[in-house]
């Protein structure tokens, strides 16, 4: 279980300021643990530690960094039934899942430490003309400064770990906020990290509310910001932020298409499908929320992909054979129900599901929803998908095209003129050909385009944002 209480940390150290934040079990509902909460003072001094922090930083070289990476790796092994518990208590996560995710947080970890030492540079041909000649270009990676890195509650350890893992491996101080529904991961995180060598002030994390943490935000000694979370916030972070570079992974209504070729795969493509979809209650940003099939396999496919999402188990997310949990809240699955309400009236049909009760909301596909509805139009992030048919390919990826958002699309095909087409065409971050859209290794470039984000995660990626470009000029002689 969990402890009674988790202090925060402020400059490498646990702080139990408070237990003003109560953290429930998303199954139960009831309090599960109590949580250190940060103000506006408490705020301010991490920044001002993280901005101290700078020199040491500097001085400490990229093997430390990589054995403060390895240090964590070691102890989230250690520690992993631990992380996947409170994994599943603090957001409602099926406990399968809630593995999966420590899983991927040692990944996340392993391959920055892979990267912290290799940072690297280059040498540039300056010598363009001959009024350059004798002139020699050297250019070197060096910390962005200090970090503001706020994060979600949907991935709270992995989708945190794509931000702290990446600042160890570049040097850069960070401070973190955690979302508040879900902060015990990132706390457990903050007391593997302080067991480190890390300089004082590298890091903090800090649970606050969101109407309290406007320092995350428009503080100018942080030199960049990293949000994960809804379009809605992300957009308003970045009008505030001021001069600071901005990251930012957003929302998305990810579209799987499945060609008129796989009618002999039918069974691996449902069985994508219906995972893509509905895995963690639907509670991702590239979950597969709009299905089109070629209209040559389209009843066999529908047929199949019915009794599968018919068979998903919902239930206590402690329990091993629970695929659908709760979603994050009652008010969440409320809005989720009146949008489907809405297709509903408008002409769709459920097809499959459509039971909610509190926060638990049934594996539920629907047909006929027309691309007005709030359902197809905005992101559902809940356990909700769409079936439409197409004839043409070309009218599919338009499809997809024709949306707010662009994160990941999957595409299901044989041909590989489709596959570079849709590679061509398709509006989004990035295209997984034969499997679903939600599919994501931790060393990929990850991130969106149109209302899905800016700039891209991965580790590699991430330290290039948390890192600038220093050159060095040097003439032969003078």
């Amino acid at each position: 279980m969990l402890n009674k209480t988790y202090p925060y940390y402020l400059a490498n150290e646990a702080v139990a300021a408070n237990t003003d934040l109560e953290v429930t079990d998303k199954f139960s509902g009831e309090v599960a643990t109590r949580v250190a909460m940060a103000d506006a003072a408490a705020i301010d001094k991490a920044i001002g530690f993280a901005v101290d922090a700078m020199p040491a930083l500097r001085a400490f070289p990229p093997f430390k960094r990589q054995a403060v990476l390895e240090h964590c790796v070691k102890r989230f092994r250690e520690r992993y039934d631990e992380l996947a518990l409170a994994l599943c208590i603090e957001a409602g996560k099926p406990i399968n899942d809630s593995k999966g995710e420590v899983t991927r947080l040692i990944d996340t970890f392993k391959v920055a430490a892979e990267e912290a030492v290799r940072i690297d540079g280059e040498i540039v041909n300056l010598q363009i003309s001959p009024r350059a000649k004798g002139y020699h270009g050297y250019v070197k990676r060096v910390p962005i400064g200090p970090c503001s890195f706020i994060s979600p509650f949907n991935f709270p350890l992995n989708l945190t770990a794509h931000k702290v893992a990446p600042a160890i491996a570049a040097g850069v101080p960070f401070v973190l906020k955690p979302a508040s529904r879900t902060p015990v991961g990132a706390l457990i995180m903050g007391e593997i990290l302080a067991e480190t060598d890390l300089p004082k002030g590298a890091f903090s994390i800090l649970p606050a509310h969101r109407d309290g943490a406007d320092l995350f935000t428009i503080d100018e000694r942080f030199k960049l910001l990293s949000f994960t979370g809804s379009p809605a916030v992300g957009w308003e972070l970045k009008k505030k932020a001021g001069k600071k570079k901005v990251i930012l992974e957003l929302g998305g209504n990810a579209a799987a298409i499945v060609d008129g070729d796989q009618g002999g795969k039918l069974d691996y493509v449902v069985d994508r499908l219906a995972f893509g979809a509905f895995y963690q209650s639907g509670q991702s940003c590239i979950g597969v929320q709009r299905i089109l099939v070629h209209t040559s396999i389209y009843d066999a496919l529908r047929e199949k992909l019915i009794a599968k999402t018919k068979s998903l188990v919902m239930g206590d997310p402690k329990d091993e054979k629970t695929f659908v949990g709760p979603m994050i809240s009652e008010s969440e699955s409320k809005r989720l129900a009146g949008w489907m309400e809405s297709a509903v009236q408008a002409g769709a049909k459920i097809v499959a599901g459509g039971k909610v009760e509190g926060a638990m909301f049934e594996a539920t596909l629907l047909e006929g929803v027309k691309r007005d509805t709030d359902l197809h139009r905005k992101e559902a992030f809940g356990p909700v998908a769409i079936l439409e048919r197409f004839d043409d390919f070309g009218a599919a990826l338009a499809t997809v095209n024709d949306s707010d958002f662009g994160l990941q699309a999957g595409v299901f095909t044989d041909s590989l003129a489709h596959a570079h087409r849709a590679w061509d065409e398709l509006e989004v971050g990035g295209v997984v050909i034969n499997d679903v859209p939600s599919f994501r290794v931790d060393n990929m470039p990850y991130g969106g385009v149109k209302d899905s984000g800016l700039g891209r995660e991965g580790v590699r990626y991430a330290i290039e944002d948390m890192t600038e470009l220093r050159l060095m000029v040097m003439r032969e002689t003078w």
